[in-house]
Formats: C-alpha cells, sequence, structure tokens
C-alpha cells in the first residue's frame, strides 16, 4: 500500500487505529535569559530535572512542576521563537487560592482569582469576572502570572474531571496535598450520607474509596 493510499482513510479508522500511549511529556518555552529563567522556574520550586551545555551554542534546561507529568525545556540553540511568545500554558491545581498565596510567597506577580463571563475570558481580560466560580465549580476559576520574558501561565482549578478525561482504572494523585482534598470532600459527603441513612457508616473506607474513584473519573458520584 502506498503511503498515500495510507492515509485516506476516514477519521474514524485512523481514530481507532490509534491504540499506542503517545505521551505529552515536554513543552519547549522560549527565553532571553536562560540563567534568570532557570533561577525563575527553581524558586518556584519545580524540579530540576537537567541543565546539560555542549560549548557555548547550545545548552538545555529541564524543569518539571510539582506533580506534574509533563516537564519544560528551555535554553540555547533550542527554539528560534521569540522569547515570551508562549502563553496560555496551563498549570492545573486543586485549590487554586492556595497555589496563589504559595505563589506569593515566592515572590511572584500572581493576577487575582476570576472567572469567566464571557467564553474565552481565562485568555483576555475583558470578560473575566473577579473571584473565584461560584461554588468554586470545577474548570471554573482562574489566575495568570508570567515569567521574566513574559510568557504566560494560566492556573486552572479542577476538583472533578469530566468523564472520559482519565483511565477509570487508574486512579492517582499528584501529590499529598491533593489526595488530602479528596478526601476531605469525601468526607464532608459522607457525613451527608451519615444523615441520610441516620446511623453510623461502618463500611466508611469502601465508601471514601468509591466516592474518590468515581469523582476523579468523572462518574456520579455515590449518595
Amino acid at each position: 500500500m502506498s503511503s498515500t493510499e495510507a492515509g485516506t482513510g476516514s477519521a474514524a479508522d485512523r481514530a481507532g487505529a490509534a491504540t499506542t500511549d503517545m505521551k505529552l511529556e515536554v513543552v519547549v518555552i522560549p527565553v532571553s535569559d536562560v540563567d534568570r529563567a532557570k533561577d525563575f522556574y527553581t524558586g518556584l520550586g519545580w524540579r530540576l530535572d537537567a541543565d546539560i551545555s555542549a560549548g557555548d551554542a547550545f545548552r538545555i534546561v529541564q524543569l518539571t512542576p510539582p506533580g506534574s507529568g509533563c516537564s519544560i525545556q528551555f535554553g540555547t540553540g533550542v527554539t528560534s521563537v521569540t522569547p515570551g511568545s508562549a502563553q496560555g500554558l496551563y498549570l492545573i491545581v486543586a485549590d487554586i487560592g492556595v497555589v496563589r498565596d504559595d505563589l506569593l510567597e515566592h515572590g511572584v506577580d500572581v493576577g487575582e482569582v476570576f472567572h469567566e463571563g464571557a467564553g474565552g475570558a481565562r485568555f483576555h481580560d475583558p470578560g473575566r469576572v473577579a473571584g473565584p466560580s461560584p461554588d468554586h465549580r470545577s474548570y471554573g476559576s482562574f489566575a495568570t502570572f508570567s515569567d521574566p520574558d513574559g510568557n504566560g501561565w494560566l492556573l486552572q482549578e479542577i476538583t472533578t474531571r469530566l468523564p472520559g478525561r482519565i483511565d477509570e482504572a487508574e486512579t492517582t494523585y499528584a501529590s499529598a496535598s491533593d489526595l488530602a482534598e479528596a478526601m476531605r470532600r469525601a468526607s464532608i459527603a459522607h457525613g451527608e450520607h451519615e444523615k441520610r441513612i441516620g446511623a453510623a457508616d461502618p463500611d466508611w473506607p469502601d465508601w471514601y474509596a468509591e466516592y474518590m474513584v468515581a469523582e476523579q473519573a468523572g462518574r456520579e458520584l455515590p449518595s
């Protein structure tokens, strides 16, 4: 079969053929001063994975945010893109207020928490409404900050994933704090469950586990 023929299947056929893992692990960001960028990101508590040089023409630095499966890279001879032109880089957090306070303590100029009054307002100022999303609706609260070059980061608070966004066979938490927050939410929900049944629930560990797996998978929560 020719390469042309191989590419003529329907979109459904091509989508169905993608059965092997393809994991996004690194995003390259453009910076003008490698050491300044390295100091900024390590100052946020991001893990330094590599700092490799080959003479003056090439240097690559890789860092990973806490709990992230994806890293960033920058350096010399890495990209020709204009420094500061990377925008809308998402950082997903379980509690946007806590993360914002932590960034402020690290000297980062973080904007106020907001939610969208108009579609797409997360990417531009007009349409933003001050304060978190009502009831801290998952996916609904945002805040922004930039690195010294102006590369723009977007914090988004997600507590419950939409259906189909994760593998239901794998329930994982990025950090101890994320796990603790999930357990607190399960505890509050379980308290309401015990009120409904009018008795203490001796099988509360099973109920917690079912709740936390369902919450992360975006399925209907137990009552």
